[in-house]
């Protein structure tokens, strides 16, 4: 499947690399059929997705049967006059009809808008009216079904809501019936083209309303660096990626890539993140390559891994927030793996990344991903110099890069405030080492000016996650008449240090900080909390802290 899409698909090094990646883009290319039905036809006992759950129950699905049932779910959609250009809200967190609905929506040529099981009515309502979504598939629980329900009134351009299961409230239609009772499956005459917007997303930005992604048809191949080479993916493995389909790292590491590559997909659908049962999983299904936020691989290093026969475990990726150097030593320290960061956002595929060739070093997001054309540049459009701190942007005056987003939808100034004179902004800050190695230091919003310094979020938070009262923390700026800023540190304590936190405490991780990194950006204002509030993808929300440190 690779050699259909990449002229040279092996690597030896970074430059090769950088020469030699070409990825070749069909005309009317369609991931359903291009990919999945092409899987099926070739290899149709191939395995594709291994679903799971925290009941017991557990199916392996070949490509075979992915067909079979994203065709009768097609057919279904197009029976409740659903098809090319609709926009169709996916709320079905790790169930397996996520599958079959997005491959399903692609046959058809509609825009799935993927959703997180956690949208209150208001959100619900702003959604349906902005995008004019015309169909919404849901899991069949109150506690989203009730949601749905509440908003509806108010979203005239809905049409359809369905559930899957096990609850069909009235006003919902009945998936499973749907897709047995649906005619067999005839493919549109042209399902889509290029650049069709294919995908959306609604990203919780810190202010404002969420923005609406959008990506074209192509957006998948730009995801075969991600699982090819980041991933480090074959037709052997079988890769669990920890998301909420509601969230863009889903179609990174639960679909696109994963599936071009030939790779199994391992899906644990459970409520509720345990660690334990996580590594269970790993060890009872033989999972052989694992990505997941810093958030998780932190709260894996505090089990006893010793307990659990995590052999099959190959190669593990991170990516969602900065990998502090403390987790990536103990992890490799405790399984013999080394974490492989990188980089992207929802408007992107993967942008720089630690690929396999590459010599980790904690804490370094890692390379630019050649497929886009990355610099770092300060205030005045100047590219930084090794060591200096510059805003991650990609240059867009040669070419579109594959994989970047299409438009923010229905909003020309935001794209434009993002995206102007061929150069997309990031809004993260960064420095290069003299090895080119991209480090990160926070969002641009997040930097921290104190007395005249400028202090990353980041660099204090590695440094206090050395220390082994502090489970994860979060650094934020709060206001000083003085400095203008201070460092304030939102802390998490270890079970064996809570009944210690106090003014002892404080004093001990301060001088910690300074003599783990520069003196001048220890936190003089320190605070314990039972959880630090975060998103559905794990992001520790920074914003919610500065809020709440002003009230």
């Amino acid at each position: 499947m690779l050699e259909r899409y990449l002229s040279q698909t092996t690597f030896v090094s970074q430059q090769d690399f950088i020469d030699n990646l070409n990825i070749i883009v069909p005309e009317n290319f369609n991931f359903a059929y291009d990919v999945v039905d092409a899987w099926a036809e070739s290899h149709p006992d191939k395995p594709a997705l291994l679903w799971t759950n925290d009941k017991g129950e557990s199916h392996q699905y070949t490509f075979a049967e992915i067909k079979h049932y994203s065709d009768q779910t097609a057919s279904y959609f197009q029976s409740l006059g659903l098809g090319r250009g609709d926009m169709v809200m996916l709320i079905l967190k790790r169930r397996i009809e996520f599958w079959f609905s997005i491959i399903a929506l692609h046959k058809i040529g509609a825009t799935v808008i993927p959703a997180t099981h956690l949208l209150t009515k208001k959100d619900i309502v702003y959604r349906c009216n902005a995008a004019d979504i015309k169909a919404i598939v849901s899991v069949g629980e109150a506690n989203v079904t009730d949601h749905i329900l509440e908003a509806i009134d108010d979203c005239p351009t809905v049409k359809v809501l369905i559930s899957t299961g096990p609850d069909v409230p009235q006003g919902f239609l009945n998936f499973q019936e749907g897709i047995e009772n649906a005619p067999t499956f005839v493919k549109p005459e042209l399902p889509s083209e290029n650049d069709d917007i294919s995908l959306m997303y609604f990203t919780s930005g810190t202010t404002g309303e969420p923005k609406m992604v959008a990506h074209d048809f192509t957006y998948p191949l730009g995801h075969i660096v991600t699982g090819s080479f980041w991933h480090n993916l074959n037709e052997n493995s079988l890769h669990l990626t920890i998301a909420d389909t509601g969230w863009g790292k889903a179609v990174w590491g639960k679909l696109y890539g994963q599936w071009i590559a030939g790779a199994n997909i391992f899906v644990y659908d459970h409520e509720k993140f345990t660690p334990a049962d996580i590594l269970h999983k790993i060890e009872n299904f033989k999972v052989t390559s694992l990505c997941a936020p810093p958030t998780i691989f932190r709260f894996l290093i505090h089990e006893d891994l010793t307990k659990f026969d995590l052999s099959s475990l190959k190669y593990c990726t991170i990516a969602g927030e900065a990998l502090n150097p403390a987790v990536f030593e103990s992890f490799k320290e405790l399984t013999g793996i080394k974490l492989m960061e990188g980089f992207g956002q929802t408007e992107t595929t993967l942008t720089i990344g630690t690929m396999p060739w590459n010599e980790p070093k904690p804490g370094s997001m890692g390379l630019p991903n050649p497929q886009y054309d990355v610099d770092l540049i300060d205030a005045e459009g100047r590219s930084v110099e090794a060591g200096e701190q510059g805003q991650i942007v990609i240059r867009t005056d040669k070419k579109k890069p594959l994989g970047l987003f299409k438009e923010y939808y229905r909003d020309a100034e935001r794209t434009h405030e993002a995206w102007h004179d061929g150069i997309y902004y990031t809004g993260d800050v960064a420095w290069r080492d003299e090895d080119g190695y991209l480090w990160f230091v926070g969002r641009a919003d997040d930097v921290i000016k104190s007395s005249g310094y400028r202090i990353g979020p980041f660099e204090v938070e590695s440094a206090l996650m050395t220390h082994p009262a502090v489970v994860e923390c979060a650094i934020t700026g709060v206001p000083d008449e003085i400095r203008g800023q201070v460092v304030k540190a939102t802390i998490v304590l270890t079970a064996s240090y809570k009944d210690k936190a106090g003014e002892e405490l404080v004093k001990e991780l301060q001088n910690h900080v300074k003599k783990v990194t520069a003196p001048y950006k220890y936190p003089r204002v320190v605070e314990f909390v039972n959880e630090l509030p975060k998103t559905i993808s794990g992001k520790i929300r920074r914003v919610e802290i500065r809020q709440n440190s002003k009230e």
